[in-house]
């Protein structure tokens, strides 16, 4: 019995109704270009080779795929956001850069191409979908042995409440109101879990933590606060 395919209609409606403000540093996406920087050198750093093959699963308009490419990285970047890819594409284009963008689901993908990656990111995505354990199977499937699976996603408790949706998208306006749903944050267990189940191995986590009288981020590596990145390898 085929599965149902592990996409929410309201999400994709959502950044397609947003994909213009992927690429303005100063508007509401302007905490994916803050935090860009640090994301690029959690997941660098822990690459090896020269000119790994990289997918970024919910690339959107590309920011984490370009200064991925940008690195030496072989990229394709996968979105179900016709407008956002749309925006990628011209975008990556104007840069010379040469991104296979596909509009693509990440099942599909790891069922055409299963096994042929060094490495997979997926950022601030698996909040965004029905069954969030169904994507990191799905990313799992793609890596070749000893490749690498990067994740990022908020933490599911009051904290991430408070200060990710009321403060970062009501308040501080860090993003446009409405990406987030609290029921479908994910806790660190749940991460974890989901990728041992998938054959994943767990390296290391690390929290983006803002500073509100800043206006910055940093890395705090080892903690799983709010907004938390996490990498894995694929089992042998």
């Amino acid at each position: 019995m085929t599965e149902s395919p592990n996409v929410d209609a309201a999400e994709i409606a959502h950044f397609n109704r947003i994909a213009q403000l992927w690429w303005d540093p100063h508007g509401k996406m302007g905490q994916l270009h803050a935090i860009n920087g640090l994301r690029l050198r959690f997941i660098t750093d822990r690459l090896s080779g020269a000119a790994p093959r990289v997918v970024d699963v919910g690339c959107g308009g590309g920011i984490l795929t370009e200064a991925l490419a940008k690195h030496g990285a072989r990229v394709t970047g996968i979105d179900l956001s016709t407008l956002s890819l749309n925006v990628a594409r011209q975008h990556a284009e104007r840069g010379a850069l040469h991104i296979d963008y596909r509009e693509i689901d990440v099942e599909t993908l790891a069922r055409e191409e299963a096994g042929t990656f060094d490495a997979v990111t997926c950022m601030e995505m698996l909040e965004h979908v029905p069954e969030p354990a169904r994507v990191i199977a799905a990313c799992a499937q793609l890596l070749k042995p000893g490749g690498v699976a990067f994740f990022s996603t908020i933490n599911r408790n009051l904290k991430a409440f408070a200060f990710a949706i009321v403060a970062g998208e009501y308040i501080l306006g860090l993003l446009p109101r409405g990406t987030h749903s609290y029921r479908k944050l994910i806790r660190p267990t749940e991460m974890r879990a989901w990728a041992s189940a998938a054959g994943l191995q767990f390296n290391a986590v690390a929290s983006l933590m803002y500073h509100p009288l800043k206006r910055s981020f940093r890395v705090a590596p080892g903690r799983e606060d709010i907004n938390y990145m996490a990498s894995f390898t694929k089992r042998s």
